[in-house]
This record gives C-alpha cells, structure tokens and sequence, in this order.
C-alpha cells in the first residue's frame, strides 16, 4: 500500500472528480490518495463516486476553505 496526494484546489465541478478518477486508475487496489479541494461539492460527489465504483471514503474534513478526503483504492476501476 502506498499513499499518495492529489491537489484538486481552484477546480470546479466535475473537474476534481475527473482528476480523482484519472488519479485511481493508475493506483493500485488498497492505496490510498488523500485529495485537497476547494469546491465544497466535492464533500458530495467524491463519496457518493466511491460507492459507484467501489472505493472507499476513509476521512473528509475541513481546514481552512479547503476540502480535504482521503480515499482508499477499490477493486472496482
């Protein structure tokens, strides 16, 4: 397993879950990417995305106007 960070700041909808899926696509299952955002859509999108195809949502916060969520790799990509 191995954990990576994906800086999805100043994108707008869909763009941020665009780039998180391009980025899992060359993960591997069980790795973990943590995703720094500025669109509070993405505290929606990102998780209802994950139950589509099969990631899982390990933690989400808040920090400063950023949206912060840390992901882990699935069997489903």
């Amino acid at each position: 397993m191995s954990r990576h960070l994906l800086d999805c700041r100043r994108l707008l909808c869909p763009m941020p879950v665009i780039r998180i899926q391009d980025r899992i696509a060359e993960l591997e299952p069980g790795d973990e990417l943590e995703a720094i955002c500025t669109d509070p859509g993405v505290m929606q999108d990102i998780p209802a995305w994950c139950r589509i195809n099969g990631h899982q949502v390990l933690e989400t916060r808040e920090e400063d106007d950023e949206y912060i969520l840390l992901l882990r790799v699935g069997e489903g990509e």
